[in-house]
């Protein structure tokens, strides 16, 4: 008997339950870890309020770093004792073991904690495929990516100033200002307190940007589409604000020949092959030093605290990553 968080009906952060749980042994194409790390990210809070339907009850999360304990039928070129983290694994991560698809592992560097890994591999998956495949940033160029000190922005804003690009980002207060900008943006704008549109215009001399990364949603919606040039492209990769809905197309034309997508990890990290480009050229910007991982103290919570880490989330009490530490 092991202990995870599973939910057997849809809510607020009260719906987790720290419960007794029997690990099978791994099948076909499996890996057996046992978690060191957890990562906990804004999905999270999808799957469980019912945002995103999952088959009751259930476990929750997907990113985990530990250590290979068994080995299923099947895998080749991952080994018992390996260090390894996740991000694409079945819900079921919010536990002290965990069974992962041998596609979704990937092999750890001694040079990279698992505190490190389980607070960066999701979010720093997500902004390499953002910044290297949705739209490739190029050196010098201008663009807006909203919510800069969250996990996902925080790492964004390093990998910018590691491409040589000017990352406007946005934040909610002058603390978030501050984390943002010693992380590497370019400038920055508080959005409760500027008008975003406009601020984006007079820092790009009225040429407004190519592309706007956001992953806020429903509140960001038409200002982001308010700061793109002609032809710009509108990154829609979250909703922590509720999904944008009732889009009518013609505002596409109106603001002039928009374009949007709506992408996610899953699209872009489909094979072992895929996963190994991807994580290779993350943990390198992490080894370098270019991209720094550190989880406060304070969020960092214990297994059995989930329903407080998801209330700190929710809350907008988090500033970067935060753990559930088994």
């Amino acid at each position: 008997m092991v202990k995870r968080i599973q939910f057997s009906a849809t809510g607020g952060p009260d719906v987790l339950e720290y419960t007794d749980f029997t690990p099978k042994d791994p099948g076909q194409g499996e890996v057996q870890v046992e978690n060191k790390a957890i990562g906990i990210n804004f999905i999270d809070t999808y799957m469980r309020s019912g945002l995103y339907p999952a088959q009751l009850p259930s476990g929750l999360g997907t990113e985990g770093a530990g250590i290979i304990t068994k080995v299923g039928a099947g895998v080749t070129g991952l080994h018992a004792g390996d260090r390894v983290v996740y991000a694409q694994g079945p819900l079921g991560a919010y536990s002290e073991i965990h069974n992962v698809p041998d596609k979704n592992i990937a092999v750890l560097p001694n040079a990279i904690t698992f505190e490190q890994a389980a607070a960066s591999f999701l979010k720093g998956l997500t902004v390499y495929y953002l910044l290297h495949q949705t739209y490739a940033v190029k050196p010098n160029e201008i663009f807006l990516f909203h919510a800069a000190a969250g996990g996902v922005g925080r790492i964004a804003c390093q990998w910018a100033k590691a491409l040589g690009a000017k990352m406007i980002g946005t934040v909610g207060s002058a603390q978030k200002a501050a984390l943002a900008r010693e992380a590497g943006a370019w400038e920055i704008i508080n959005y409760r307190e500027e008008n975003v549109p406009e601020r984006v215009a007079a820092l790009t001399h009225g040429e407004k940007v190519n592309v706007v990364y956001d992953s806020v949603g429903k509140d960001t919606w038409e200002i982001s589409l308010d700061c793109l040039r002609r032809r710009g492209l509108m990154v829609s990769f979250g909703n922590s604000s509720g999904p944008v809905s009732g889009v009518n197309l013609a505002i596409l034309n109106q603001k002039g020949s928009l374009y949007v997508t709506r992408p996610s990890l899953n699209g872009y990290i489909t094979n072992r092959e895929e996963l190994k480009l991807a994580s290779n050229e993350l943990f390198s910007m992490i080894a370098s030093g270019a991209i720094k991982i550190d989880v406060p103290e304070r969020q960092k919570f214990p297994l059995a605290e989930a329903q407080r880490a998801h209330r700190a989330l929710e809350g907008r009490e988090t500033n970067g990553s935060s753990l559930l530490i088994p």
